[in-house]
């Protein structure tokens, strides 16, 4: 399926952010930290894309694609106990 313009764009901005953020050698926690203001954006990608979508956008976007993993990462953190979430 071909992408949207939407899911380029978004992609492409959360991509940017990343790279910019990475460029001054920061570990994925600082990643994660400098961009809370994207996860919204993330997530409605998540929620109005398929599979087979978030994949062609994360091989198409390396910053996108180290996002999804660092997310990835802490929600099997959380999921295992090994980030504790307070309630």
């Amino acid at each position: 399926m071909d992408l949207s313009a939407e899911q380029l764009q978004m992609a492409g901005l959360i991509d940017a952010r990343v790279k910019a953020i990475a460029k001054s050698g920061v570990d994925d926690l600082a990643i994660f930290t400098d961009m809370a203001d994207y996860l919204p954006a993330f997530k409605r990608l998540m929620d109005t894309s398929t599979d087979d979508d978030m994949d062609q956008l994360a091989a198409r976007y390396t910053g996108f694609y180290q996002y999804a993993k660092i997310l990835e990462a802490v929600a099997a953190g959380i999921r295992s106990g090994k980030i504790v979430v307070p309630k």
